[in-house]
C-alpha cells in the first residue's frame, strides 16, 4: 500500500497537479491574507488557464508555449471585456475567435493544448466581466498568474530535471515487456492467435505515443542545448536498445504452427523456447519495477543459461533424430536461437544502464545523427489553408465546436441558466473531433459532477471552518488534475469538490451552486454529444483510408529503402531510419483509427472487417520488412542480384496499386501482362541459384559458404512472402474501394 502511495505521488500525473495546484492556490492564500482576495484569485485564473499548454519537451519549446499561452489566456480575456458592451460584434467576433483557435490544433500537439487554454479563456471571461481601467488591470494579472505558472514549471523541473524522462523510460520498457509476453503466449499450442496478434497492434498505438515522447524530451533537448549529461546519454541509449529490442521481436516472426507440427514428439524444444521467451519479458519487466520503486536493479533471470539450456536441446534433438533427419528443423531452432542472442545482447545494455558502474561513453557513437528523426517544429500557414476544408477531422471539429457554442450562448439567453459559461466549459471540456471519445467524457463528465457534488455538499454540512473546506479543496483540485489524464470520471468528480468547495467558501447560497452546476454541465453535455452525432459528423470511416494509404505508403518507402541498403551496402542512412521510423507510426495510426471506429455506432462501423484486415496486413508485410532490413544490417550480405531488384520493385508496384484504389483493374491487366511472367522467371532464377548451392554444398564446409546458403534461403522466402503480402493488400485495398 505505501509503494503504491509513493508511485502515485512520484507520477507525472500528480507532478503536473501539484505545480498547477501551487500556482492557483499560493497567490489565493497570498492576497487574502493582506485582503486582496480578487486579485489574487485573478493570478490563479491566469495559471490554472495558462497550465494545459505545459506538455513535456525541451525547455525551449515548453518555454515559449506557456507563454503564448499566458498573451493569448490575458489577450482573450481583455478583447471579450472590450467588446463585451455591443453585443453585435462581440458575438461574431466570439465564433471567429473560438474556430480560429480550434483550427490552430493542426500544428500538433502543443498546438492544441494552446488552443484548449484560449478556448477556456473566452469561456470563463463571460464568468468575470469589468469596466473601464479593471479589465486591463485584471488581464494584466491573468498575464501574472501565466507568468508565475511558467516560475513554477521552470522551478519543479531545476529540482528534477529528468524525471519525466525516467518515468517514460519506465513505461516504455513496461510496455516492450507486455508486447515481449505477448510474444511468449504464442507458443502455446491453443493460443487464440488472432487476439493475441491484435493485443500487439493496440499496444504499437501506445508504444508510439511514449516514443515520440521520448524524442522529444531526450533528442530534441540534446539538440538544443551545448551538452550532454551522462544521464540524458544514459536515457537515450535505453530508448535506443528498446527501439531495436521492439523492432527485432516484429522483425522475427515464427511459423507457429509448422513449429508445433515439426516439434510434435519433442515438446522439451518449445517449451525451453517459450520458457527463454518469457524471462526476456520478465527481465525487462523486473528493470521496469526497479526504476518504479527506486530501488537497485538485480537481474531476476539467469538469460544466459536459458540460452544455453536451449542449445543444450537443439544439440539433444540433432542427436537423437541424426544430423541429416535433423537438419531442417536444427535450422529452424538456430534461426530462434540467434534472435533470442540478439534480444538478449539488447537487454544485457539496457540492464546495464540501471548499474552503479555503467559508463555510457563504452557505448559512444551508438546516438549520433538522431536529431534527424525529429519532426521539424514550424507553423506555416500553408498548413492551415489545407485543412480549410471538409475533408480535414479539426475543420470539421471547428465548424461543430462554433456552431455548438453559440447555440448555448442563445439557450442563456433565452432560459434563466444562473451561469452559462458554465455550459461554454463543459462543451469545451468534452467535445472531441472524434464521437466515441466525445459521448465517453460526456457520461463521466455528468456522472462526476453528481457525485462530486453530493460528496461535497454532504461534506459542507458537517464542515464549516474555512480553513479545513481550504485544504480540503486544495487536496481535491490536486487530486482532480491528477485522475483528469488517468480517469477521467474520478477526475470530474474531484474537480466538482473542489469547485464546490471553493464557492463554499465565497458564497453563503451553496445549494444553489450545486443545483446550478449541475443542470449546466448536464446541458453542456448533451449539447457536445448531439453535436458530435448531427453537425458535419467525423466518422472514422470517412478518414481510414486516409491511414490506409499513408500505412502503405510507408511501409513502401520502407521496403525501397532497404532495397537501396542492400544494393549499396556501408552504413545505415538516416533516410533508412526515418522511412522505418513512419513505418511503425502509420500502424500505430491506422489502428488508433480502427479503435476509434470500435467505439462508434454500429451504423457509422463500415467495412470494418476490411479495415481490420488491411490493417493486419500491413503489420505483416511491416513485419516481414523489418525482418529482411534487420538481417542485412547484422549480416556480411553478397551483391544484390538482379532478380532481387525485379521483385522488389513488382512488390513496389503492387504497393502503388494499392494506393491508388481508382482504376484498379486496368493497373491489375497490366501489371499481370507486364511483369507477372518476368517475376515467375526472376523467383525460377532465384530457387536455381539455391538449388546449385545446395548441390555444391559438399564441396565447402567454411562458415562463409554457410551463411550465404542461409542468406539466399532467408532471401527468397521474404521476396515470396512479401510478394504474396503485396498482392493480398491490392485485393484488400481494391475490395474496400468497391464497397465504399
Amino acid at each position: 500500500m505505501i509503494q503504491k502511495v509513493r508511485n502515485f505521488t512520484d507520477s507525472t500525473n500528480f507532478s503536473n497537479a501539484l505545480k498547477v495546484t501551487l500556482a492557483s492556490a499560493i497567490p489565493v492564500l497570498l492576497f487574502s491574507y493582506t485582503g486582496n482576495f480578487q486579485i489574487g484569485f485573478n493570478i490563479a485564473l491566469g495559471a490554472f488557464l495558462t497550465y494545459p499548454s505545459d506538455i513535456p519537451s525541451n525547455r525551449k519549446h515548453r518555454i515559449n508555449g506557456i507563454l503564448v499561452a499566458a498573451l493569448i489566456v490575458a489577450g482573450n480575456n481583455l478583447l471579450v471585456n472590450l467588446l463585451y458592451p455591443l453585443p453585435w460584434i462581440l458575438y461574431p467576433a466570439i465564433a471567429v475567435m473560438i474556430f480560429f483557435f480550434s483550427m490552430i490544433s493542426v500544428y500538433g500537439q502543443r498546438a492544441t493544448q494552446v488552443s484548449f487554454s484560449a478556448l477556456l479563456s473566452i469561456c470563463l471571461a463571460f464568468g468575470h466581466i469589468h469596466e473601464g481601467w479593471e479589465m486591463l488591470q485584471y488581464s494584466g494579472l491573468m498575464l501574472v498568474g501565466g507568468l508565475f505558472y511558467l516560475a513554477i514549471s521552470l522551478t519543479f523541473n531545476y529540482i528534477r530535471p529528468h524525471r519525466y524522462a525516467e518515468l517514460q523510460i519506465a513505461e516504455c520498457i513496461r510496455l516492450t515487456s507486455k508486447y515481449m509476453k505477448l510474444r511468449g503466449d504464442l507458443w502455446k499450442v491453443d493460443s487464440p492467435r488472432e487476439k493475441i496478434i491484435e493485443k500487439q497492434l493496440y499496444l504499437q498505438v501506445e508504444l508510439n505515443t511514449i516514443h515520440e515522447n521520448l524524442r522529444e524530451i531526450l533528442i530534441r533537448n540534446r539538440s538544443n542545448s551545448n551538452g550532454t549529461s551522462d544521464q540524458t546519454r544514459k536515457m537515450t541509449l535505453v530508448f535506443i536498445s528498446l527501439m531495436e529490442i521492439l523492432e527485432l521481436a516484429l522483425s522475427t516472426s515464427f511459423d507457429h504452427n509448422k513449429l508445433h507440427q515439426k516439434f510434435a514428439d519433442h515438446p522439451k524444444v518449445l517449451a525451453t523456447y517459450q520458457n527463454l521467451a518469457y524471462n526476456l519479458a520478465s527481465s525487462l519487466k523486473a528493470i521496469f519495477k526497479s526504476i518504479e520503486s527506486h530501488k537497485k536493479y538485480i537481474p531476476k533471470h539467469s538469460l544466459l543459461k536459458d540460452l544455453e539450456a536451449l542449445e543444450k536441446v537443439i544439440s539433444d534433438y540433432e542427436q537423437e533424430l541424426g544430423k541429416e533427419k535433423a537438419s531442417e528443423g536444427v535450422w529452424m531452432l538456430s534461426n530462434m536461437l540467434h534472435y533470442a542472442e540478439k534480444q538478449i545482447e539488447k537487454i544485457k545494455i539496457v540492464e546495464r544502464a540501471f548499474m552503479p558502474n555503467f559508463n555510457s561513453n563504452d557505448y559512444k557513437g551508438r546516438d549520433k545523427n538522431l536529431d534527424k528523426l525529429l519532426t521539424p517544429q514550424y507553423y506555416p500557414w500553408s498548413t492551415l489553408r489545407e485543412n480549410l476544408s471538409f475533408s480535414s477531422t479539426i475543420f470539421r471539429h471547428s465548424l461543430r465546436l462554433t456552431s455548438t457554442i453559440m447555440i448555448a450562448f442563445l439557450i442563456g439567453s433565452l432560459f434563466p441558466f444562473q451561469n452559462v459559461y458554465w455550459i461554454l466549459l463543459t462543451i469545451v471540456v468534452i467535445m472531441r473531433p472524434g464521437y466515441g471519445l466525445t459521448k465517453e467524457r460526456s457520461f463521466h463528465r455528468i456522472i462526476g459532477t453528481v457525485a462530486g457534488g453530493l460528496i461535497a455538499f454532504a461534506l459542507l454540512l458537517f464542515v464549516q471552518n474555512h480553513i479545513i473546506i481550504g485544504a480540503l479543496a486544495i487536496t481535491a483540485m490536486i487530486l482532480g488534475f491528477t485522475f483528469t489524464s488517468i480517469n477521467y470520471k474520478i477526475g470530474a468528480t474531484f474537480v466538482t469538490i473542489y469547485v464546490v468547495f471553493v464557492y463554499g467558501i465565497i458564497t453563503p447560497n451553496i445549494n444553489d451552486v450545486i443545483q446550478y452546476r449541475i443542470l449546466d454541465t448536464v446541458v453542456g453535455a448533451g449539447l457536445a454529444f448531439l453535436a458530435n452525432y448531427f453537425f458535419w459528423p467525423s466518422w472514422e470511416f470517412m478518414s481510414q483510408p486516409i491511414y490506409i494509404k499513408k500505412s502503405i505508403e510507408a511501409n513502401r518507402d520502407y521496403l525501397n529503402e532497404i532495397s537501396l541498403f542492400y544494393n549499396n551496402k556501408g552504413d545505415v542512412t538516416t533516410s533508412y531510419r526515418i522511412a522505418r521510423k513512419n513505418a511503425f507510426i502509420e500502424i500505430g495510426n491506422l489502428m488508433a483509427s480502427f479503435q476509434r471506429m470500435t467505439q462508434e455506432p454500429k451504423s457509422k462501423q463500415k467495412q470494418v472487417q476490411q479495415v481490420y484486415k488491411l490493417a493486419v496486413l500491413n503489420h505483416t508485410l511491416l513485419s516481414s520488412l523489418a525482418s529482411l532490413g534487420t538481417y542485412i544490417q547484422t549480416h556480411k550480405t553478397s551483391k544484390a542480384s538482379e532478380a532481387f531488384n525485379v521483385v522488389v520493385q513488382t512488390v513496389i508496384k503492387n504497393l502503388n496499386y494499392a494506393i491508388t484504389f481508382a482504376d484498379l483493374e486496368i493497373t491489375e491487366k497490366m501489371a499481370n501482362s507486364d511483369t507477372n511472367e518476368d517475376l515467375a522467371m526472376r523467383f525460377t532464377e532465384l530457387k536455381n541459384m539455391r538449388a546449385k548451392e545446395l548441390k555444391e554444398a559438399h564441396l565447402s564446409e567454411d562458415d562463409e559458404f554457410q551463411l550465404k546458403m542461409q542468406e539466399a534461403q532467408l532471401v527468397i522466402e521474404q521476396l515470396v512472402w512479401l510478394t504474396n503480402l503485396s498482392e493480398s493488400i491490392v485485393k484488400a485495398s481494391k475490395q474496400l474501394h468497391q464497397t465504399k
